[in-house]
């Protein structure tokens, strides 16, 4: 991407900063031009004579910190040549954690350097030996050398920035230092607009890079990261304007509610009432759906708040007009549900040509990958006819052969499981854009919509239908009760002798790692500690073996499963024919069985909230209470714990999503896991920072309203350019 920056900005860096450190940046840190390290931001600013608390240290990671040598001795090694320097530093809070060790091989400047007293800058791996913290071969800068300050510099924050272990922290300043003073500032276009700079008192873009890297004091500093911050948040949401303002100008096939159709035939049959937010839901998406331009709207609500039932409404309305509806889901068992529900649900409405069927109905089809042969090829003409006005299906739909006769709808089951490239190839099988509808079942702070799907209109469904049943949450701590690890499962047959059925739920299929790693907390496939972590396989055999369990008809499911047997099992469970299944996150959303009233999750703490949320959703959806049983291994106290604490307290998944943001690392909720690469956001955080956001949203709406094109605010539309490349696109668009 760098060939397309301003030429300033585009310069290798190695015409800058030398060839050996050039290579070193690229090599170790990705940094390749010019703008790569300018805009390579501190983490944190240390005063000179601040030290670092030593027992905030994290373990097997690569650390700078700020330390006072408290004893240094050097001796010989005994198997071989040379010497080693133990070095003992400190932090001076005192206490146990008070200090660590670093250890030096053959480091005779260290010997010579790191006497009692002295104050250096350490960067290396956070590791024990015997118990105690220790780093191996740390480097160091003395913090009191007038080479590396001088006597003004002595005064000023020391810039700490992202390190690895090849290159340090002061590495990079080094860099940056000598960076800073031979860019031409005159040269570098700045995106945000002058008016609004000058309104909101902003630094120039040159005070900015120099008071970010270079501060005087941390005033500057952080006047400088906030006018970075406003940066990002106006290139991010004047992307997203200008993507809805040409939504907005796209044509679409008008699908106007038809009176005495499908729809109206529909909403006459159900036997219970919309809810009042499913109403007001439907009027919107029935209006937006009148319109000749393309509906654009996420539609987000609790576990277990209708939304299928609100996207089927609007399917029939589409089907009423003459249109097609595609409902895209992530799995073969998630597809295969909304297949079985929606059929029950419109009955001789989804029928139409078969026997018993209404004849004026419309056809509902199933299209996954493990759909082969003559069945396949029927359910292709039935799509390319138009035969089949409702689609169903998993990734299959996005294929060449699959042709439409009008799509006019697509619903996106679970958005963030589904690329900008999957979804784009669906419209684009369209004769002229379709509406689309995209659902999600996690809940999402007001923040995060914001930032990640600003280009989409959102509504929000918060009220559970009438019969539904509360859910009841909480944690089981075996290591403080070992004994409810049997009552667990007397509590399981106690469920079942009742008629009901119950969900128990592993982090692993097997021996190998779990379903999906990245779903899962990251750390190692078993626990630090040692402890094997509940697999699938293991569980079922486990279970069959229990004599509270005798005669228990138990199930397995797992996403490596064959198709056909993955669809048996959750058929044969959904029909009472087996009392208890083991199974992945594969029955995480979509699944509903309303005699199942027990979930028993395994190591839960190796789940996170939002999961956890959704997980528990599968239970109590028949009008009878539900119960879920968070069970962990970890000892009281363990940070992870707070997780399982916040589910058990509360089931409202908007204030979860919001301690889900704060518990996790933001890149893990609009980075990595979003778009397969690094997070987006360098500065901003998106609940920290919601005022930065909320006032760059409506300077980015006047923006846009004043000229679409941007052909005003050149550097702008620069930036947006060079910003959202299309990994991070993706991330705009899934979130």
């Amino acid at each position: 991407m760098t060939d397309r920056q301003p030429p300033e900005l585009a310069l290798p860096l190695e015409r800058r900063v030398g060839k050996r450190t050039a290579s070193i940046l690229e090599k170790h840190l990705g940094l390749r031009a010019t703008a790569d390290l300018l805009n390579y931001f501190p983490r944190k600013y240390l005063k000179r004579g601040e030290l670092t608390p030593i027992a905030d240290l994290p373990m097997d990671e690569d650390v700078t910190l700020v330390a006072r040598v408290l004893s240094s001795r050097s001796r010989q090694m005994r198997a071989r040549k040379g010497s080693i320097t133990d070095v003992v530093v400190t932090d001076g809070l005192g206490g146990r954690h008070s200090s660590v060790a670093l250890t030096f091989f053959n480091a005779y400047r260290a010997a010579k350097e790191l006497t009692p007293g002295t104050l250096a800058m350490f960067a290396g791996k956070v590791s024990t030996y015997r118990d105690s913290l220790t780093l191996t071969n740390p480097e160091y800068v003395l913090l009191g050398d007038e080479s590396e300050f001088d006597a003004e510099a002595v005064r000023r924050p020391v810039p700490v920035y992202p390190a690895t272990a090849k290159v340090a922290s002061w590495r990079i300043r080094s860099a940056v230092e000598v960076l800073l003073d031979s860019v031409d500032f005159d040269k570098v276009p700045d995106p945000v607009p002058a008016d609004i700079a000058i309104r909101d008192r902003l630094y120039s873009l040159r005070d900015a890079y120099r008071n970010i890297h270079r501060p005087d004091e941390f005033e500057t500093a952080l006047k400088a990261q906030d006018r970075f911050r406003y940066q990002e948040a106006l290139i991010l949401q004047t992307a997203l304007a200008r993507r809805r303002a040409q939504a907005a100008a796209e044509e679409a096939t008008a699908r106007p509610h038809k009176p005495g159709g499908l729809l109206e035939r529909f909403d006459a049959s159900l036997p219970f009432t919309l809810t009042a937010g499913q109403r007001e839901v439907g009027e919107t998406l029935s209006g937006e759906l009148a319109a000749d331009n393309p509906m654009n709207r996420l539609l987000q609500g609790e576990v277990g708040s209708g939304k299928t039932l609100v996207a089927l409404r609007a399917m029939l309305q589409v089907i009423d007009a003459g249109g097609q509806a595609a409902l895209l889901a992530p799995t073969e068992v998630l597809a295969g549900q909304h297949y079985d529900s929606i059929r029950r649900t419109l009955g001789p409405l989804a029928e139409a040509g078969m026997l018993g069927g209404d004849a004026d109905g419309t056809r509902a089809v199933l299209l996954t990958g493990s759909v082969t042969g003559s069945a396949r090829r029927k359910i292709l003409l039935d799509i390319a006819s138009g035969e089949a006005g409702i689609i169903i299906g998993t990734h299959a739909l996005l294929s060449d052969e699959v042709q439409y006769f009008d799509l006019g709808l697509i619903v996106v089951d679970e958005q963030h499981r589904f690329g900008v490239e999957q979804r784009d190839a669906l419209r684009s099988r369209a004769v002229r854009p379709p509406h689309l509808l995209v659902m999600t079942a996690t809940p999402i702070p007001r923040t995060v919509a914001m930032t990640v799907f600003g280009d989409l209109e959102t509504s929000v469904l918060r009220e559970l239908p009438a019969g539904r049943a509360p859910i009841s949450t909480h944690m089981v701590g075996l290591a403080e009760h070992p004994a409810w690890g049997t009552r667990i499962w007397e509590r399981a047959r106690e469920e079942i002798d009742a008629g009901r059925q119950v969900y128990v739920v592993c982090p692993k299929i097997g021996d190998g790692e779990s379903e999906d790693p990245a779903s899962l907390e990251p750390t190692a496939d078993d626990d630090e500690e040692g402890r094997p972590l509940a697999s699938v396989q293991q569980t079922v055999q486990s279970l069959a073996s229990l004599p509270a369990l005798s005669g228990v008809r138990i199930g397995m499911l797992h996403g490596r499963l064959d198709p056909e047997d993955k669809s048996a099992t959750m058929a044969a469970f959904a029909e009472g024919l087996l009392d208890l299944l083991v199974s992945t996150t594969v029955i995480e959303v979509g699944v509903d069985v309303h005699n199942a009233t027990l979930m028993v999750i395994q190591d839960a703490d190796r789940f996170g909230i939002s999961q956890l949320h959704q997980l528990r959703g599968r239970v109590g959806r028949g009008g009878l209470p539900g119960t879920c049983l968070l069970v962990t291994q970890l000892e009281p106290g363990h940070p992870s714990r707070d997780r399982l604490q916040a589910v058990a307290s509360t089931t409202d998944g908007f204030a979860l999503s919001q301690e889900d943001l704060k518990l996790r690392r933001e890149g893990d909720i609009l980075g990595s896991t979003q778009s397969g690469g690094k997070s987006t956001l360098k500065l901003l955080r998106v609940i920290k920072d919601e005022p930065i956001i909320e006032q760059a949203r409506r300077d980015a709406a006047a923006i846009i309203e004043h000229d679409a094109l941007l052909g005003d605010y050149p550097e702008l539309a620069e930036a947006i350019e060079l910003y959202l490349n299309p990994e991070k696109e993706a991330f705009l668009e899934r979130g």
